[in-house]
């Protein structure tokens, strides 16, 4: 499943699809608007991976310090804030499914 299609299913779906990675699940809930939900589960997924979704789902929630406390975990620098919440989403959902 491309980033497009993640993205077009969590905008039209009530579930995320079958088979997907905790990774992938988790950026489905977090498109879908179910920020709770992706926050729980990618607090079980291990650094860094698990840390890049989290300090992503901070910076959407506007929580910048707490984001960059997480993308430090995510051994990653904090997005420029030109970056916007899209592309970085973009950017996760394509990372993620290359390791699918």
């Amino acid at each position: 499943m491309t980033a497009a299609e993640l993205d077009q299913s969590a905008k039209n779906d009530d579930s995320p699809p079958k088979g997907l990675s905790d990774e992938l699940r988790s950026l489905w809930l977090a498109r879908a608007g179910r920020w709770d939900e992706a926050h729980d589960l990618c607090s079980e997924i291990p650094d860094p991976d698990g840390a890049w979704i989290h300090a992503h789902l901070h910076r959407e929630e506007g929580d910048l310090s707490n984001a960059r406390y997480w993308y430090n975990r995510a051994r990653r620098s904090a997005p420029a804030s030109s970056l916007t919440l899209d592309n970085e989403w973009r950017d996760l959902a394509t990372h993620f499914h290359a390791q699918d």
